[in-house]
């Protein structure tokens, strides 16, 4: 060439037979010695998660045996009262020496266990049942730790069972009972083995009542002479008195007092009236009219009546009519606009064997009350039958 350059190509290079191509070709490895050796298993590591998985297995076999002990203790209260409510029923009586109210349970053939606090010695006996009706009673017997048997005329099932058992110690219990406004209630009263104190829970309307296991059954009834000693009377002793053939208790006599009492806190009709200022007057004289007859309070009855039926309605007359009666569950049904006059029906207790009962013990009152004032004081001036008077028995 004339540029003094060798014009003749290069042979091409030579690539070794067999050889792959560049896409082929892997990163050479390490030498396999000089390197560290491979990690063993950690022993220790597969020990520690085995005892984690055996204390998460353990821990949850205890939780589960909790709670089905849990489950086996625990007692569901508004189930318990759905099962045995309808048993319990409420216990009132004029009597010479009682309290005259309680609450009982229906066991068998009619028969009440109560409290005999509430009917020593009576004139006349009536058990009130959940849905209202009323039937008249007997006493049968009392136990010295203060058992009463009743037998009631004209009832027949909602029977409650006794326990084949007592509860395990630390099985929860329930007392059912009234409340002072004749409210049927449960209240939970702890296991044997830590019981709550009656006294948090208990008024005189509740003593006789029931004391209940998970399952409805009886398995003890609450017993004393007033709230504060109140005490509960267990399974061992109630099935003898319970027994077709009690044993362990006395035939109780009747009371023959002159005068006997219902009991003794104050009474408020209850309003099915608009509660106008009015008709919370009117409800607070004749509430106060009804709490004096109950007490035999002769004398202050004087002070609800006018001048001119307090003449002719005397103590003794009031005394004369009144000797054995006790009035319940009053209502309040019409008040006139001006206040001249009122109606109120209510229940009457007393003895069957008094002039005029015609052997009954309980009769339903409708009365109609002619009003005035006196001294700007309402009181009462005259009283008629709204409606003839009927027996409490009639369903």
């Amino acid at each position: 060439m004339e540029d003094g350059r060798n014009t003749l190509p290069r042979p091409p290079r030579r690539v070794p037979a067999g050889a792959g191509s560049l896409t082929q070709l892997e990163t050479p490895s390490r030498p396999k010695s000089g390197g560290p050796a491979p990690r063993r298993p950690w022993i220790f590591g597969r020990v520690l998660a085995g005892l984690v998985v055996l204390l998460v297995v353990v821990a949850g076999g205890a939780g589960a045996g909790w709670y089905v002990r849990a489950q086996t203790v625990r007692i569901d209260t508004a189930e318990v009262l759905k099962s045995v409510g309808p048993s319990v029923v409420r216990v009132l009586a004029t009597t010479c020496e009682g309290t005259g109210e309680a609450s009982g349970v229906l066991i068998d053939n009619g028969r009440v266990l109560t409290a005999t606090s509430a009917v020593k010695l009576p004139r006349g006996i009536v058990i009130v049942l959940p849905d209202g009706r009323m039937r008249r009673a007997n006493l049968l017997a009392t136990s010295t730790d203060g058992v009463a048997v009743l037998q009631s005329i004209g009832v027949s099932g909602n029977a409650v069972q006794l326990a084949p058992a007592d509860p395990g110690p630390k099985a929860e219990r329930a007392l059912v009972g009234y409340t002072s406004a004749a409210k049927q209630v449960i209240n939970p009263i702890g296991p044997a083995a830590d019981p709550t104190a009656l006294s948090a829970y208990m008024n005189a309307a509740k003593l006789g009542g029931p004391v209940v296991d998970k399952a409805g059954q009886v398995v003890g009834v609450v017993v004393g002479d007033t709230v504060q000693d109140s005490t509960i009377v267990g399974l061992d002793k109630l099935r003898g008195y319970a027994a077709p053939t009690s044993t362990g208790m006395t035939v109780a006599p009747s009371g023959t007092c002159e005068l006997s009492k219902g009991p003794q806190a104050a009474i408020a009709p209850k309003l099915q009236v608009a509660g106008t200022p009015l008709a919370v007057e009117v409800r607070g004289l004749l509430g106060n009219y009804v709490t004096l007859e109950n007490q035999k309070d002769f004398s202050g009855l004087q002070s609800v009546y006018s001048k001119k039926l307090a003449r002719s309605l005397t103590e003794e007359r009031d005394r004369t009519s009144h000797r054995t009666t006790y009035f319940f569950d009053p209502r309040l049904t019409d008040v006139s606009p001006d206040g001249s006059y009122a109606r109120m029906s209510y229940n009457v207790l007393f003895a069957s064997n008094e002039d005029g009962s015609g052997g009954r013990s309980c009769s339903r009152m409708d009365v109609r009350y002619q009003l005035v004032r006196e001294g700007g004081k309402l009181v009462m001036d005259s009283a008629t039958a709204a409606s003839a008077a009927v027996s409490c028995e009639t369903d």
